[in-house]
C-alpha cells in the first residue's frame, strides 16, 4: 500500500468527536477531537469540522484518502447506512452523517454502531488480534458492545446487535433512556457511577470525595473516583467494586450464551484499569461455567480510547476494497 493513501475513522460519542487518519497497517498518522458542546443539535457541525480539519491536513502532505468509516452511539441500520435511535443523542436521527461526510471527502463512507468499529479496532490491530469470538464492552456515558462471531463482525437480524447496556439487570430498577427499568447502563455507566457516588457521599463523609457531593462544589467524574481509588480511597474502591460486580454479572451471562475467546474492556470509564477490571473477572468466575471461564481471557482495551478511529479506518479498508 502506497504511504500516501490513507483511511479515516471518525469516533462521535456523546460529549465529542475524535476522527483520524489511519493507514492500511492501523497506524495512526493525524488525529483530532472537539467536544460537542451544549447543544447536541449541532453534531453535523462538529462533525464536518473534524473531517474538514483532517482533509486539509491531508490535502497538505499530498496523502489520499481512499474511505471513511463513522462510528456513532445507537442502533445503526447498517443496509441502509442511517442512525434508527440514539438514546444518548437523539439529535442524530435527524441527520445524514454519511451523506454530509461523502460530500466533504469526496470518497465511500460507512456508518457504523461505535462499539462495532472499537471491536473490530481490536479485532484487527488490537488485543483480540488472532482470536475468533469476542465481545468487546464500552464503558462510558453508555455501555455498549461489539461482537465478531467466527471472525465476523456480527451485527444480527437488523443490525442492532451488541447493546449489552441494555440488558436488564434489576427489573425494578430506574428508568432507562431507552424505555426500559433496570439496564445495566442505569448502574454501572459513567453518568449513573457518579450518581452512585453522590448519593452515598450525602451519608458517607469519610471520603476525600466528599468535598464534591453537593452540587456546585467541583465537578464529580468517573475518572475522579478512579483517581482516589488508586489513591487508597476506600469509598472510591468499593463505588468500583460494586460497578464491577454488576458489569461481571452481564459479562457472564453472555459469556455463558456465547462461548467467548477473549472479553475486551475499554471506554473511559476503564481508566481505572484492574481496580475495575478485577471485580469484573472475580463476578464472572463466581457465575459462568467453570470451562468457559478457563478459556476465556477477559482484558482491558490494548488501544483504548483509539480503538474506534482505529477500527472504523479499518472496516471502512476492508468494507470498500
Amino acid at each position: 500500500m502506497d504511504r500516501g493513501t490513507l483511511y479515516m475513522g471518525v469516533d462521535v460519542s456523546a460529549t465529542a468527536v475524535k476522527a483520524a487518519l489511519v493507514s492500511a497497517e492501523g497506524e495512526i498518522y493525524e488525529i483530532t477531537q472537539e467536544a460537542i458542546g451544549d447543544d447536541p443539535d449541532l453534531i453535523l457541525d462538529v462533525i464536518g469540522r473534524s473531517v474538514e480539519r483532517l482533509q486539509g491536513r491531508a490535502d497538505e502532505r499530498r496523502w489520499s484518502i481512499r474511505s471513511v468509516g463513522v462510528g456513532v452511539p445507537g442502533l445503526v441500520n447498517a443496509r441502509a447506512q442511517r442512525v434508527e435511535a440514539a438514546p444518548n443523542l437523539p439529535s442524530l436521527v435527524k441527520v445524514d452523517v454519511v451523506g454530509a461526510v461523502a460530500r466533504q471527502t469526496r470518497c465511500p463512507v460507512l456508518i457504523e454502531n461505535d462499539a462495532n468499529m472499537a471491536a473490530y479496532g481490536e479485532f484487527v490491530c488490537g488485543a483480540a488480534r488472532g482470536r475468533t469470538n469476542v465481545i468487546y464492552i464500552a464503558v462510558g456515558t453508555g455501555i455498549g458492545a461489539g461482537l465478531i462471531c467466527e471472525g465476523r463482525l456480527y451485527r444480527g437480524a437488523l443490525g442492532f446487535a451488541g447493546e449489552f447496556g441494555h440488558m436488564t439487570v434489576d427489573p425494578d430498577g430506574l428508568p432507562c433512556r431507552c424505555g426500559n427499568r433496570g439496564c445495566l447502563e442505569t448502574i454501572a455507566s459513567g453518568p449513573n457511577i457518579v450518581r452512585r457516588a453522590r448519593e452515598r457521599l450525602f451519608r458517607d463523609r469519610s471520603s476525600s470525595l466528599s468535598r464534591l457531593a453537593a452540587p456546585g462544589k467541583g465537578e464529580l467524574t468517573p475518572e475522579r473516583i478512579a483517581a482516589e481509588a488508586l489513591n487508597g480511597d476506600d469509598f472510591s474502591l468499593m463505588i468500583l467494586e460494586q460497578t464491577g460486580k454488576w458489569i461481571g454479572v452481564a459479562v457472564a451471562n453472555v459469556l455463558n450464551l456465547l462461548d467467548l475467546d477473549m472479553v475486551v474492556l475499554g471506554g473511559g470509564v476503564m481508566v481505572a484499569g484492574d481496580l475495575l477490571l478485577n471485580p469484573i473477572i472475580a463476578e464472572v468466575k463466581r457465575r459462568a461455567f467453570t470451562a468457559m471461564v478457563a478459556h476465556c481471557e477477559i482484558v482491558a482495551s490494548l488501544l483504548g480510547g483509539q480503538a474506534g478511529v482505529i477500527g472504523g479506518a479499518m472496516l471502512a479498508r476492508d468494507t470498500f476494497q
